[in-house]
Parts: C-alpha cells; sequence; structure tokens
C-alpha cells in the first residue's frame, strides 16, 4: 500500500468510529469544556435581599441646605444585586473574629487583630465629650443583650476584611458541596446604596417615602435624632436592634437611621458629573475619605435622606457607623434585568 495513504484511512477509521459514537468526550461538535463545577440559578444568599436591576435619579432629593453642590441629580442605571437585609450585628461580626481567632492569628499576629478587626468599643467615650459612655463601652459589643444590635467601631478596613473572609467561609462550603463558588460579598457601591435606600421609589426622600418622618398613627419611621436633642422619643437613646422599624420596598431594613454604612467608594465632590451613569462607582485607594451612607441614632433627619452624602476617614472607628454588604446578581434567574 502507497505509504501516502495510510495516515489518511487511519484518520477517517477514527473520524467514523468517533461519529458512531465509539470515542470519548465531544466528538466534533460545539459543546463547550467539560468537568465545570455545578451552578444553578443563583439563590438569594442567606440573610440578604434581592434589589432587582433598574434605572433612578441618583442625588438630592431636597434643597441642598449647606450649598455644597455635591449632590446634584444624575439618572442612573443599576445591575441587580443582592443586599443585606440588616446591618452587620454584633453577633454577626462576632462570628468572623472567633474564625479568625481560631484560624488566623498566628499569620495576622494578635495585635493586629484586636486593633485592627476587634471592635473599638472605646467609640463610646471617645466620640462625645462629657458623655457617659463607660456602660456601653463595657457592655456593648460583648454582652448578649446586645448580639442583635448593629456592629459599630470598625472602620472601612476592617469592613473590607470582613467582606474578604465571608466570601472565603462560603466558597469553603460550596467546595465542600461540589458547588461553583459564590460572587464576592463586599461593601455596596455608593450608587447601589442609594438605589437600595430608595427600594424602587424615585426620588424618594426616605427609604419609605416622605416627606413625614412618622406613619398616620404617629410612630416614628426611623431611629434618630428628632428635635433638639429628644433621642428617646423613637424608642431607642443609642442604637436599636436591627429590624426594629418598618422595612422599605426592597424589604430592607433601617436604611436610614441606626447607624451610618460604609461604602465602597473613595468621597469626591465632583464625583456626580465624574463617574459613569451605568454601576458608577469611585474606586480611589489615595482618597482616605471614605463613603458614609443613611444617617445615624445620633443625626438629625436631614442626614437620614436617601441623597445626603457624607464620608468619613478610612481608619477612623464610630460609635454611629456600622456596615451592611452586597453581592452582585450573575446567571439566569437572578433577576438582574440587565443579563
Amino acid at each position: 500500500m502507497n505509504k501516502f495513504l495510510v495516515l489518511p484511512l487511519v484518520a477517517l477509521t477514527a473520524l467514523f468510529l468517533g461519529g458512531c459514537g465509539f470515542g470519548k468526550g465531544p466528538q466534533g461538535d460545539l459543546v463547550g469544556a467539560e468537568d465545570r463545577p455545578e451552578f444553578n440559578p443563583q439563590e438569594v444568599p442567606f440573610g440578604m435581599v434581592p434589589c432587582p436591576g433598574g434605572t433612578f435619579h441618583m442625588g438630592q432629593t431636597d434643597q441642598d441646605i449647606s450649598a455644597s453642590m455635591v449632590n446634584m441629580n444624575k439618572q442612573v442605571t443599576i445591575a441587580g444585586f443582592y443586599m443585606d437585609e440588616t446591618e452587620i450585628t454584633n453577633n454577626e461580626y462576632r462570628q468572623f473574629m472567633n474564625a479568625i481567632r481560631q484560624d488566623s492569628i498566628d499569620v495576622l499576629g494578635e495585635e493586629y487583630v484586636m486593633t485592627e478587626l476587634y471592635p473599638d468599643t472605646t467609640v463610646w467615650v471617645r466620640d462625645f465629650t462629657y458623655h457617659m459612655g463607660d456602660p456601653l463601652m463595657e457592655y456593648y459589643y460583648t454582652h448578649p443583650a446586645f448580639d442583635d444590635y448593629p456592629v459599630v467601631g470598625v472602620d472601612w478596613f476592617a469592613a473590607k476584611y470582613f467582606c474578604n473572609w465571608r466570601t472565603k467561609n462560603k466558597n469553603a462550603a460550596n467546595a465542600e458541596a461540589g458547588l461553583a463558588p459564590t460572587p464576592n460579598f463586599r461593601l455596596p457601591s455608593e450608587a447601589e446604596w442609594e438605589y437600595a435606600a430608595r427600594g424602587g421609589r424615585d426620588l424618594a426622600t426616605y427609604p419609605w417615602g416622605g416627606p413625614y418622618l412618622r406613619n398616620s398613627k404617629g410612630c416614628m419611621l426611623a431611629n434618630f435624632k428628632p428635635g433638639r436633642g429628644d433621642y428617646a422619643s423613637d424608642g431607642y437613646a443609642y442604637t436599636s436592634p436591627v429590624g426594629a422599624f418598618f422595612p422599605n420596598d426592597f424589604g430592607l431594613y433601617d436604611m436610614s437611621g441606626n447607624v451610618s454604612e460604609w461604602c465602597d467608594d473613595a468621597y469626591m465632590e465632583a464625583s456626580v458629573p465624574v463617574v459613569w451613569d451605568m454601576n458608577p462607582t469611585n474606586p480611589d485607594d489615595n482618597e482616605p475619605r471614605k463613603v458614609v451612607r443613611g444617617g445615624s441614632w445620633k443625626d438629625i433627619a436631614y442626614f437620614l435622606e436617601t441623597g445626603t452624602r457624607n464620608f468619613e476617614y478610612q481608619d477612623s472607628a464610630r460609635s454611629y457607623i456600622g456596615f451592611r454588604t452586597a453581592m452582585i446578581q450573575i446567571g439566569m434567574g437572578s433577576n438582574n434585568r440587565l443579563n
């Protein structure tokens, strides 16, 4: 036989056998790579609620009383994401601290863990002059009576570290179950936070709509400082347990009041005209000021408005700043209208 006919005959035989199903794997068709992790339609993560993507007018909804000109209105589109139903609580943060102490103390060092990650309980004394904060300094984070209260005394770096730990913790469980990894838990962008706070109510002054701070029965709709120092008229002199007030239309609690919340963005006065109008964000590691939103138990109503911008320095822990986490929606069944 002609030696030049041997190779074509072998190739034709292999092609015939493969076409009859005698070969292994894909037989000439484009079917994608094999042995991929299983991924079902993304489930709502435990403790989170879906925020379906949409378009809204980001920015001030009332008078700019300080004439700051830092939050003019701008139409923005947001992709679907998930957000924690409530602010991260003392007991949820304690789970993180227990895991770090058990698994990472030798790597990170006890000094770093206790000074950078452990909540700074002295904020209850340092934040306010001539204030009897000692009882809260002693009990707020450690006593089970405050387990369901929002964690405070955590700076921006610690909040970011918590997000990274939560992602690794969840994906370790997914790997054991043979499931695909979950998207990262992270701090919400400023635009995501404002979109979530409005709960689908475009140009709403407060998460419940507005313009009033009480419902028809005269009940306060958030934990803040009404009047001139009447802290307790909403039922709580300081913070309240998470979820103590009505949620907004997305099912999110305490988007105004209780504690202000860290966002992922660096603060920039000119961010509104600078950032893009699709999933805007401002990640700037050289800017020490980070966005905080939502107002807190010690703030007047202006800071509770969904359009009010504020900031704190990234290494500053406060008795009135906490956080909640977010996660992007991916894949079919995520209610993400942009996919």
